[in-house]
């Protein structure tokens, strides 16, 4: 299962906030992290801030962090939401009987249930046990200005 750009960049902005919580970032700072485009990134700061993940401010001395504690946010549930409904094949779609073989085909419930696991696995890590190296991440996310000699 692939998962699709938004979600995607959804992990990577709460990645990025939970690996140094104790400081807002703008969407300019996690876009230069990860050399992706701003626009985007509002979309995705916009829909994990109506979701409870994000609390932003806005104007000077603005940004955003976390807005629940990283051990709160599961990531099954942030999958699920940005992904929408999963549809393995077009036997899952709007109209699951242009298949000549959907009412005997047994593959239906086969992706189904890998669906399942995928999300069961998903289910049981939180943001919190993404960054548990988050150390590491800062150093590569939020490098510190070096002084110049």
């Amino acid at each position: 299962m692939k998962l699709n750009t938004f979600t995607d960049y959804s992990l990577r902005v709460l990645i990025y906030l939970a690996a140094d919580p104790t400081r807002r970032a703008t969407i300019a700072e996690v876009a230069t992290s990860f050399d992706v485009s701003e626009n985007h990134l509002v979309k995705v700061v916009h829909f994990l801030g109506k979701q409870g993940w994000l609390a932003t401010v806005r104007g000077k001395g603005g940004g955003m962090g976390l807005g629940l504690p990283a051990d709160q946010i599961v990531i099954g549930d942030v999958v699920r939401s940005t992904e929408g409904a999963s549809v393995p094949a077009e036997c899952f779609g709007d109209a699951p009987d242009t298949c000549s073989i959907a009412r005997i085909c047994r593959l239906r419930g086969v992706l189904g249930e890998a669906v399942e696991a995928f999300y069961a696995v998903l289910d049981g890590y939180t943001l919190a046990d993404l960054v548990h190296n988050r150390n590491a991440l800062a150093k590569v996310m939020h490098p510190r200005p070096t002084a110049r000699s």
